[in-house]
């Protein structure tokens, strides 16, 4: 990657994009330090640590890159247009009208549902931020509880994430591409540094040995190592097109693939199975504290995102929404009738149904192994932390899915680029 960025910042074209990229991403980090007004932010920030830590709210956080719990101006971050974007995905599925749209209406119809997203994440801007606003105002964190001061803080909430919205678009078009992608990225990366100084703080107090740590580093190269490999794996399924004569040229015959990646459905599944296995801590942190000894302490125990019911749980989900995910995104039945209408056929099989009965099994053996790769990175952390005592890794796992996905995107995009220009250097 650090010698695709020094050949891509080679070239003028492609230093400029690269500069503009980070110009976005620093008005972003700008923009997640300023305060929504009329909000005690030392207050909100301290029950987040104590409170909302384990629940679905220290995940939104966490993709914040810790603006949330600060109630900043884009405290919600890229999360709506993400949301936006899987229900629109979800609708163009079930409504016939937006399907069409989506597949024949060429590049006017993919203007119209990028429209339609835009206006959907302002709309969940809105009903997100009033969501936020009246849960610190029940906690008492509003300073000001009068009508305009509540719409203020929630209009902030809400614009930031449109402004979000539009920073990621900007990155998309004029910058490396992947916009909204590249600031997620930034987002979790931005918490490194106090993840770093909160381990060196426990090194320094004695609560976890520098041995602790060191194997720590080493399982994180590996795990790395690992997740770039599953990313990039992929089951080629070989595809014959026949020879056809039309007039006097001869068109087919050539030999090509279907690409099936392991990893098909990306981080989706966890972020899915997240949300609902979070759900009851979530819950539990607006009632009351129980007594301590009591069974509803020890309840709310055995459902936190560290435990291993937790955990257990979580990776049960995952693979759920893993074959969920997939079979809305990969339509055998669909690609088997494409390669019937262009002439080609998967040796050894006949086209048509046997043909996506073959892809469906292969798809499904494929999507098996891609689950159970997402369930193990998705509980990882949660065994170190018991093992090995370093508490704030429960959401990593996402957060190195993320961070790799996109990396490894965001070279591909670059090395693409320069192969557009017949960079030599990058080409002998």
């Amino acid at each position: 990657m650090i010698e695709t960025l020094r050949n891509a910042w080679k070239i003028p074209d492609l230093r400029k994009k690269l500069l503009f990229t980070l110009f976005i991403l620093l008005i972003y980090q700008f923009g997640s330090a300023i305060p929504v007004p009329y909000i005690d932010q030392a207050a909100l920030q301290a029950m987040f640590s104590s409170r909302f830590s384990n629940t679905f709210f220290g995940f939104m956080d966490a993709m914040s890159g810790g603006a949330f719990s600060l109630a900043t101006v884009f405290a919600l971050g890229i999360q709506p247009y993400i949301n936006s974007s899987i229900i629109m995905q979800l609708l163009c599925i079930a409504i016939p009208a937006l399907e069409r749209m989506q597949k024949e209406g060429g590049q006017e119809g993919q203007k119209k549902i990028a429209a339609i997203t835009r206006y959907v994440t302002v709309a969940l801007g809105l009903l997100i931020g009033f969501g936020y606003y009246t849960m610190i105002k029940n906690y008492g964190f509003v300073t000001d509880t009068s009508f305009w001061a509540g719409l203020v803080i929630v209009l902030s909430f809400t614009a930031g994430s449109a402004f979000v919205m539009w920073l990621g678009e900007q990155i998309t078009d004029k910058g490396i591409g992947n916009g909204i992608s590249v600031i997620l990225f930034a987002s979790i990366v931005s918490r490194i540094p106090s993840m770093i100084s909160t381990i060196g703080r426990d090194v320094q107090n004695g609560n976890t040995h520098w041995i602790t740590v060191i194997i720590l580093l080493v399982g994180a190269v590996a795990v790395v190592g690992f997740v770039v490999f599953i990313t990039n794996a992929e089951r080629r399924i070989p595809v014959q097109y026949a020879k056809r004569v039309v007039g006097r040229r001869m068109y087919g015959g050539q030999s090509t693939f279907i690409p099936m990646k392991v990893n098909m459905s990306g981080v989706m599944p966890i972020i899915f199975a997240q949300s609902i296995a979070t759900f009851p801590s979530t819950i539990a942190a607006f009632l009351p504290a129980p007594a301590e000894g009591s069974f509803w302490e020890g309840f709310l125990d055995g459902i936190s995102n560290t435990s291993l019911l937790y955990a257990i749980a979580l990776f049960i989900l995952i693979i759920l929404f893993s074959y969920f995910y997939t079979a809305i995104s990969f339509n055998p039945v669909e690609i088997a009738n494409n390669l019937k209408k262009n002439g080609g056929f998967i040796p050894g099989f006949r086209p048509g149904k046997p043909t996506s009965d073959f892809m469906t099994k292969v798809l499904h053996k494929v999507t098996l192994f891609g689950a159970i790769f997402l369930g193990f990175i998705a509980i990882l952390p949660i065994i170190l932390n018991k093992w090995l005592n370093i508490a704030g890794l429960s959401i990593g796992g996402t957060s190195l899915l993320i961070v790799v996905g996109v990396a490894l995107e965001t070279v591909k995009q670059l090395e693409s680029e320069m192969v557009m220009r017949h960079y030599k250097g990058f080409l002998s």
